[in-house]
């Protein structure tokens, strides 16, 4: 299916896949440090100095382990509930 799109830039499907992924990550990257980065820092302007630095703290040491943890929790659950991988995709 992607060979004649390859063969009219040029390239083989592999070589294209590989920079239709490189773009993605370049783009998913670009926009969250562009973009949800400085939303999530905007959060703390309001606090005084101390809390600040507290607050940063406790989220980078127990919110974004939690978090990525319980989206693996729920990855799981997916996969077993639905009975593979591609299964659970939809969702």
């Amino acid at each position: 299916r992607m060979a004649p799109l390859a063969a009219a830039v040029g390239t083989t499907p592999l070589m294209l896949a590989v920079l239709v992924g490189a773009a993605q990550n370049i783009i998913s990257k670009g926009s969250k440090y562009s973009l949800f980065d400085p939303c999530k820092e905007m959060a703390y302007i309001p606090l005084d100095a101390e809390s600040k630095t507290k607050g940063k703290a406790a989220i980078d040491v127990i919110g974004n382990p939690l978090g990525k943890s319980g989206g693996a929790f729920v990855q799981q659950g997916l996969i077993f509930a639905c009975g593979s991988l591609a299964g659970s995709t939809p969702y």
